[in-house]
């Protein structure tokens, strides 16, 4: 943590002793103070909503995402997690400096570029998590990974640790795997789209 002196020169937000923001610190205390059911009943709908919406907007891509992360979870995470700390820091960098003179342009478009991309991912992450459970009970359909997801994320509410432990593995699954569909379709065509030369007439 910087030097208390070092917040009040530069104009950002000072944190409390707990080294938090007190704005997060307040949210993070309103959170905690929740019963643990209630806490699960909040983050499946949540889920099911924000997952509802975004496969609803943007339904190829966040299938595709689903389907890419299935095949190669390993290379989707090992994409996705430091991509998703560059993110979550850029996002954390912006929400301090939006109260400075220079917030207005760098740090209004951060904490939207957090708020667009974080929502997103974690929504093809928890469905990807659905679909391969479901896919352990003999069915693979999306919106049974939908709800799979959901559910997930409402259990993991019992527990701040695993929140984040599957906000993380949740986040880090659909951001590696959306990437990697963003590149895929930059490039060569799909073997199954090449074309054949025409045979030689004689």
């Amino acid at each position: 943590m910087w030097p208390l002196d070092l917040y009040n020169r530069v104009g950002l937000p000072v944190p409390n002793s707990t080294g938090t923001l007190p704005v997060a610190d307040g949210m993070l205390a309103a959170y905690r103070s929740l019963e643990p059911l209630v806490r699960v009943g909040v983050q499946f709908a949540v889920a099911v909503l924000v997952t509802m919406n975004v496969f609803g907007l943007l339904h190829s891509y966040a299938s595709n995402a689903v389907t890419k992360s299935r095949r190669s979870p390993v290379i989707s995470v090992g994409i996705g997690l430091p991509s998703l700390l560059v993110v979550v820091g850029l996002t954390g960098t912006g929400y301090l400096i939006v109260d400075t003179s220079i917030g207005v342009f760098f740090g209004i478009p951060l904490v939207i570029l957090g708020a667009t991309v974080i929502p997103v991912v974690l929504a093809i992450g928890l469905t990807a998590i659905g679909c391969t459970l479901a896919a352990r009970f003999g069915t693979d359909r999306l919106w049974v990974g939908i709800v799979g997801g959901a559910l997930v994320s409402g259990l993991a509410g019992l527990a701040l640790p695993a929140t984040v432990a599957v906000a993380t593995l949740a986040g880090a699954l659909g951001l590696g795997a959306g990437i990697r569909v963003l590149f895929s379709g930059v490039g060569t065509a799909r073997p199954d789209e090449r074309t054949v030369p025409p045979a030689n007439k004689i």
